[in-house]
């Protein structure tokens, strides 16, 4: 006598699903082929700024009310005030210090970043603080100082006054060509709607030398600029702020975040799935044939 037996197999899962895993396996491993990313674009503006250096006449004449505001007359000092801190504002990459000068002129603030500061400093500033006279060389010479040590082709001075210069140490023209061999510019404003100013009963009066403040922007390369009321200052520092616009560069930096590892896991998964595939089948079926007697 003699046996035999019959084995069948009969899967659990579809023949459409094995296919499909088997496709669904081959996509994967060809999308982590593909070494697909995720790629970022960075843009980094660097600003190279400037360093600047405002001189601004706290004389007595600044307390001349022959500027307006809407109908109400004010002084040049607080115009001054008003065009001045929106011209800080807006340089942001710029260092900023502030001269303020009289009889005799002092550093009020350093070159400094903090913008906010300034604005404060030159806020609380009052006419003849630092007395009734005008020294615009010591202020030319003290700004000077300020930025000589600064990087070379971004220093400037602007200097804004009423009057001529009457009570400096140091002479105008000679502070601009100390100036001058820093290689710093000036740009001078003559501020005031008349050349002569009366400084009220008693007061005296004082006489705005045009031809000294043009010398002086000329001998550096700077400019002069004339502003007989509150329209004409603020264009006037919007001129300066085009020609001495800060430059800018922009550089863009790549990074890629790689994603294969993502398909490369699907992969895997599914290959493990149907490593196990024979264990979902019905599993084996015998059946016994009658033996001959």
């Amino acid at each position: 006598m003699s046996a035999f037996s019959v084995v069948s197999y009969s899967s659990a899962l579809p023949q459409k699903f094995f296919l499909t895993l088997l496709i669904l396996l081959w996509v994967s491993f060809v999308m982590a082929l593909m070494r697909p990313e995720i790629v970022n674009k960075i843009d980094d503006i660097q600003a190279e700024g400037y360093d600047i250096m405002l001189a601004v006449d706290l004389s007595g004449s600044m307390r001349v009310q022959d500027f307006t505001k809407g109908w109400l007359p004010v002084s040049r000092l607080d115009i001054a005030k008003e065009v001045v801190g929106d011209f800080v504002k807006e340089r942001e990459a710029d260092r900023i210090g502030l001269v303020v000068f009289g009889s005799f002129a002092y550093q009020y603030t350093p070159l400094t970043l903090d913008h906010e500061t300034v604005v404060k400093m030159l806020n609380s500033t009052v006419e003849t603080m630092a007395g009734e006279d005008t020294a615009i060389g010591d202020a030319i010479g003290l700004s000077v100082k300020a930025l000589r040590d600064r990087e070379e082709k971004s220093r400037i001075i602007i200097l804004l006054t009423d009057g001529e210069d009457t009570s400096s140490s140091i002479p105008p023209m000679q502070a601009t060509r100390l100036a001058k061999q820093y290689g710093i510019k000036i740009y001078t404003i003559a501020i005031g709607q008349r050349e002569v100013a009366r400084l009220g009963f008693g007061g005296g009066r004082t006489i705005m030398n045009t031809n000294l403040l043009k010398d002086i922007a000329r001998e550096t390369g700077g400019g002069f600029f004339m502003a007989k009321d509150a329209d004409a200052l603020k264009q006037v520092y919007k001129q300066i702020d085009r020609l001495e616009k800060t430059k800018a560069e922009s550089r863009t930096y790549v990074t890629r975040k790689p994603l294969y590892r993502y398909p490369l896991a699907a992969g895997l998964f599914l290959l493990f799935i149907i490593s196990l595939f024979p264990l979902f089948t019905d599993g084996i079926v015998k059946e016994k044939v009658p033996q001959n007697a």
